[in-house]
């Protein structure tokens, strides 16, 4: 079993009341939340979702 550690940014929306989540390592990987930490669980649950797909797919793991 491997470990991975990615840094998150999570960021105010400019419009609306809720937050972005992103990972700069990880591009086309980002979620959003109605708060930061509905935002920091559902950013987790998305790298899970994309690691799956990049190991389903043989894709290198960044």
């Amino acid at each position: 079993m491997r470990f991975y550690s990615f840094q998150i940014l999570i960021e105010k929306e400019p419009e609306g009341e809720g937050y972005y989540a992103y990972s700069p390592t990880l591009p086309g990987c980002f979620s959003n939340g109605k708060s930061i930490e509905e935002a920091r669980r559902n950013i987790r649950e998305a790298i899970e979702q994309h690691m799956a797909s990049l190991a389903a797919h043989t894709q290198p793991i960044p």
